[in-house]
């Protein structure tokens, strides 16, 4: 058993006020019901280093079952480890019960998609910490004493800035060879060094990666784009020989593609959490199109349009459902530059479901910060359209009934004949 490092309140710089209401909720709730509640992992790191997290998850000694019990707003989900989902509209707080770290077997796509039945095995937060990845993912929390519990050294690391694997990284990259992956964006993202037992094994193990599942290494490298640092990651992951066997492409990519990932990632880091408007869709829209693999409406040599279809980079599927609304993206980009064009065609932009979307583009890799502007007034006053909360001055027309050179007023309700809910009887 190890003794665990305790930093009480005083002596570190983690506030309530720092950490989400709701994830709040659900650790009071918790620990008033008699169980252990932590905040875990990647929120615990970045609230240490007076960052903002992306999310606040929780670890429990309660199981999933019990932690429903305590939620109406509750959802269980996973197939190879049961997670309870805490909901507030559109927000989602992950609880998951303490578990302890299991046996490796071999990785591979089939692998990862079945059940295990081993995946419920419950443990201590010791034993949680534990199975952990790296030591700066593996700090808890407690809310019922305000203290940060360290088991692995993950605060030394902090302070020296170096990701450092928990146990022998040559064998947690073979139980899952996408720690190699993490390792390297946890050191872009924070800026620290990666340590060096990790790079050897990075060295030794890396065309490994090519076990992990396809659709699980695309939903990793949205996250990159997301991150606000995917230019150094993608950097990074050249230097140390993950990219060739990840996505050949992006090797020895064109000076255009570091230049769209320089773009995107100015924008993230303007806001502190992702906007809404920037989908997958901008995402690989920013890596496919300075590489020259998009191309905005494809033909056959008979000149019929291509069925949409997805695009692959090496390992990585694009889903051809992102390729095609990328294409909608493209497709109106030449219409948001001309906004001298006359009202009713503004007016039919205005409609666009793809419209917000479509302005981030153009905001991101534009250069028209007038059309930006433009489009963005426009939209502030179109909230049923697009859910952008209405700014417009009370008392004022709003900008498309300007366009139209309509006064605003409200439209009459016809009257129904025979009046509401009767009938009208025959006459005699």
């Amino acid at each position: 058993m190890v003794v665990p490092t305790i930093v009480p309140r005083a002596e570190h710089r983690i506030s309530r006020r720092s950490i989400d209401p709701d994830a709040l909720k659900v650790l009071y709730r918790l620990h008033q019901s008699g169980h252990r509640a932590y905040l875990v992992g990647g929120g615990v790191r970045d609230l240490l280093l007076g960052l903002t997290p992306k999310d606040f998850d929780i670890g429990t000694d309660a199981h999933p079952g019990q932690i429903k019990k305590q939620f109406r707003n509750c959802w269980i989900i996973g197939r190879r480890f049961r997670l309870a989902h805490v909901r507030f509209g559109p927000k989602t707080i992950e609880v998951a019960t303490f578990r302890r770290q299991m046996p490796p077997e071999p990785q591979s796509p089939e692998a990862e998609a079945a059940p295990h039945a081993g995946d419920n095995t419950f443990g201590t937060p010791e034993e949680d910490a534990f199975r952990r990845d790296f030591t700066v993912n593996a700090l808890f929390y407690d809310i019922a004493t305000f203290s940060v519990i360290d088991y692995v050294g993950g605060l030394q690391d902090l302070q020296e800035r170096v990701i450092r694997s928990i146990g022998d990284p040559n064998v947690r990259f073979l139980e899952d060879p996408v720690r190699m992956l993490r390792a390297v964006v946890l050191a872009a993202r924070l800026d620290f060094t990666i340590d060096l037992p990790i790079l050897e094994a990075i060295d030794r193990h890396r065309e490994a990666i090519g076990l992990s599942a396809p659709a699980r290494l695309m939903e990793e490298h949205y996250k990159i784009l997301r991150s606000g640092a995917s230019e150094r990651v993608f950097r990074m992951l050249g230097e140390v020989g993950l990219l060739q066997h990840i996505a050949p492409p992006l090797v020895r990519p064109p000076d255009a593609f570091w230049s769209s990932l320089q773009r995107l990632d100015a924008y993230r880091r303007r806001f502190t959490s992702i906007p809404d408007t920037l989908t997958n869709s901008v995402l690989v829209g920013s890596v496919l199109r300075p590489i020259g693999a998009f191309s905005p409406r494809p033909r056959r040599p008979d000149g019929e349009e291509e069925r949409p279809r997805g695009i692959t980079l090496g390992l990585l599927p694009v889903p051809k459902r992102d390729v095609e609304r990328l294409r909608h993206l493209m497709a109106v980009q030449r219409r948001l530059l001309e906004i001298d064009a006359p009202p009713r065609a503004q007016r039919g932009l205005l409609h666009r479901h793809i419209l917000p979307e479509a302005v981030t583009w153009l905001e991101i890799h534009g250069d028209r910060p007038d059309a930006v502007e433009h489009w963005r007034a426009l939209l502030r006053h179109a909230p049923r359209m697009h859910h952008v909360p209405d700014e417009s001055t009370p008392g004022q027309p709003h900008p498309q009934a300007q366009m139209a050179g309509d006064d605003h007023r409200p439209r009459r309700r016809r009257r129904r004949r025979g009046g509401r809910g009767r009938h009208r009887q025959p006459q005699m």
